[in-house]
């Protein structure tokens, strides 16, 4: 019994193996073989695919003004109306009103050198004024009344009240009095005149701007001595250096052989070396009527069309002269690419952006040409890299090497 019970355990591998290969038919092997093309393709493109050798470019910001530009020259931003403000007088320096980077107007106060000497004699020349002008009030006063007494006694005369000998001495008196009223008019304008002479002393100690701009450089503190020619030990010849800020222009120097391309009132375009994501417009001012033999080169002075509170004397400039002005919409930069870096798949433009080792498919939207790069509106950015060729060898996700490495 225990036997018998044993065999009923027993597998039946016919049963199984007909029953396996029933389930194992034509899908399951095709499901297989499928599988198998897969992972081919997968260890293919992505193990044991060689990578391909690409060059690359850079997506690149341009501005339009690139070109139509005839010649590019290099300088720094001057001021052209620049001063060294100074006193007349020499004297101690008593106050100082400004500093770096102040802005000044046209006769506005900067500093003072002490004064009491010459206020003193300001003062003592009014004082004389005063008394010169009442002497001649005075004088105006005795004029008149012998005037009148003439005249009375001129009536006298004719009457026979009076003698010759009392008329004359009237009339004495009174051309004594009208010179003495003359006199007294010119004392007055001595007075005048001393007193202006000692307030032109007492400015000479004020110092005072020249004219509407900005303090580049403050040279003097409270109590150094300051001299107008500094020959004193230790003096100081002036006070600020200021310059006005309207009259900023840029200095370049063009060779000889290019000076034909620049004539006065060109267009231009400066870009500042600390403002490298700014352009300017500019025209050319004048061209300085001489060379400099050393370099080969003249100066040319470009002035700025658009102020603008961020430039600043002595700034490194690249001027770029122009064949024509620049019209609305062209002082703007935009991004461009080679159009070697451009391939076509179907009715749309693409690029390979290169993401480490590998490259991605990017889909753009082309704009007009900009000299040999073409614009695009969008897809990349500036700063990235695309390839450029071999473009027919790349797909998305493949991998690359590039000359560098």
């Amino acid at each position: 019994m225990a036997q018998e019970d044993l065999s009923k355990l027993t597998i039946d591998k016919g049963s199984f193996t007909a029953k396996s290969s029933r389930r194992r038919g034509p899908r399951f092997w095709g499901g297989i073989a499928l599988g198998a093309v897969v992972v081919a393709v997968i260890l293919w493109k992505g193990v044991l695919a060689r990578p391909v050798e690409v060059e690359t470019a850079t997506v690149s910001m341009v501005y339009p003004s690139q070109t139509f530009s005839l010649l590019n020259a290099s300088g720094y931003v001057v001021a052209q109306r620049k001063a060294a403000v100074s006193s007349k007088a020499t004297g101690r320096l008593e106050w100082l009103g400004v500093e770096e980077g102040s802005v000044v107007k046209a006769g506005q106060l900067l500093a003072r050198l002490e004064n009491r000497d010459v206020e003193a004699s300001r003062l003592q020349a009014a004082a004389n004024l005063k008394t010169a002008r009442d002497s001649l009030t005075q004088a105006e006063v005795e004029e008149r009344d012998a005037s009148r007494n003439l005249k009375r006694y001129k009536q006298l005369l004719s009457e026979g009240i009076v003698s010759q000998a009392d008329y004359d001495t009237a009339e004495a008196r009174y051309k004594r009095d009208v010179a003495g009223t003359a006199g007294a008019a010119a004392a007055v304008k001595a007075a005048e005149a001393g007193l202006n002479g000692a307030a032109v002393a007492v400015e000479y100690t004020l110092i005072r701007s020249p004219f509407d701009g900005v303090v580049l450089t403050k040279n003097a503190d409270i109590g150094d001595i300051v001299s107008p020619l500094a020959a004193a030990a230790n003096a100081k010849a002036a006070v600020v250096t200021m310059a006005d800020m309207s009259s900023l222009e840029v200095e370049a120097d063009v060779s000889e052989s290019n000076l034909s391309k620049v004539r006065a009132g060109q267009p231009c375009e400066v870009l500042l070396d600390a403002l490298p994501e700014s352009r300017f417009r500019g025209e050319v001012h004048t061209i300085v009527p001489t060379a400099d033999r050393s370099k080969g080169s003249v100066m040319v002075k470009v002035r700025f069309l658009d102020h603008d509170r961020r430039i600043l004397p002595e700034m490194s400039a690249k001027v770029a002269f122009l064949e024509h002005p620049l019209q609305p919409g062209e002082q703007k930069p935009k991004t461009a690419l080679p159009p070697t870096s451009i391939a076509k798949k179907g009715d749309r433009s693409v690029v390979y952006v290169v993401r480490g080792d590998r490259v991605v498919e990017t889909p753009v939207t082309l704009g007009g040409k900009i000299g040999d790069l073409v614009e695009v509106v969008s897809g990349v950015k500036p700063g990235e890299r695309i390839a450029i060729k071999p473009l027919d060898k790349l797909h998305d996700g493949g991998r690359i090497k590039t000359a560098e490495k």
